[in-house]
């Protein structure tokens, strides 16, 4: 069965491939999986990486009926650096600060007591996230630090010994680095190899001409048909866990408004009580009861 786009609301339909959130939880911790994970890095970080090992993460959750379907998994490229991906389907509304969190965590559980500053680790924050996010265009957003003048506007930059001794060529590069996938605002119109792999993880499926990197692993390595019953059983049941949790998060979404909108109704009623307005007329522009009225 082939994935469609899914609109909000909409069931999460089965594809011809295992979901990347599945799949980052289940499968991609494999060693002979990597090719997976270091397509999707090379392609969004735009250079190639190379796993050395997966380091453990203690927020990593193996329960299945997770209600906030998290995921996260900490990989270290060949130069070392840290590289924290993290899939998240549910709706957190502090997750901007979750992000600040998890990328300061993790520089100071990876430094051993008494080095230099020096041995801060560089570290890359992916986050694959299936819900709005901030308010915005795109689809993928790239969040770095500068320190920008505040009379002439100018980037603060690092001196000759410090691009020498650090190995970098901006202050930017010292300081961890933040990627945002907004996959369920993709248009699945994929026009880039970065393209290619939201569509995947947007539907589930791949486009039959798509050639980025890792996608040919997905191919062979997450069909459906590769999984035994039990494993199938249990994908299933993850995929009506999205469904159950994306309803919740539109119920509490609707209720939200409706709240708002009660609450702007009864504040217009106010101002107009306040004015003398006669109690008929408030009710008729409000949809307030007199009663109600009254108790303002």
């Amino acid at each position: 069965m082939k994935a469609k786009k899914q609109k909000e609301g909409d069931e999460v339909m089965a594809s011809n491939y295992i979901r990347f959130d599945w799949a980052m939880k289940r499968l991609l911790r494999n060693k002979a999986n990597f090719g997976v994970l270091e397509g999707f890095l090379t392609t969004l970080l735009q250079e190639n990486i190379k796993i050395q090992k997966l380091l453990e993460s203690e927020s990593n959750q193996e329960d299945e009926y997770d209600k906030h379907n998290r995921v996260d998994m900490l990989a270290e490229n060949s130069r070392g650096e840290l590289i924290l991906i993290e899939v998240q389907n549910n709706n957190e509304y502090a997750y901007f600060q979750r992000m600040l969190f998890g990328t300061s965590k993790l520089v100071t559980e990876y430094i051993n007591r008494g080095e230099g500053y020096d041995k801060v680790r560089k570290i890359y924050s992916v986050n694959i996230v299936y819900f709005s996010l901030g308010h915005g265009k795109d689809t993928v957003y790239h969040g770095k630090t500068e320190f920008r003048g505040i009379h002439d506007g100018d980037i603060l930059e690092l001196t000759p010994f410090q691009r020498q001794t650090f190995k970098v060529d901006a202050v930017s590069q010292l300081y961890p680095e933040y990627y945002i996938l907004k996959v369920n605002d993709f248009n699945n119109v994929a026009k880039s190899p970065l393209d290619e792999w939201i569509y995947y993880l947007n539907t589930g499926d791949i486009p039959d001409n798509a050639t980025a990197p890792g996608l040919s692993e997905v191919r062979e390595f997450l069909k459906l048909e590769r999984m035994t019953q039990d494993e199938l059983k249990a994908y299933y049941r993850h995929l009506d866990n999205i469904v159950i949790l994306r309803d919740n998060i539109y119920t509490e979404r609707a209720e939200g408004r409706e709240e708002g909108r009660a609450e702007e109704q009864r504040l217009i009623a106010s101002k107009l009580k306040a004015q003398g307005i006669a109690f008929e007329i408030i009710s008729q522009c409000t949809g307030l009861s007199p009663e109600d009225i009254v108790t303002l």
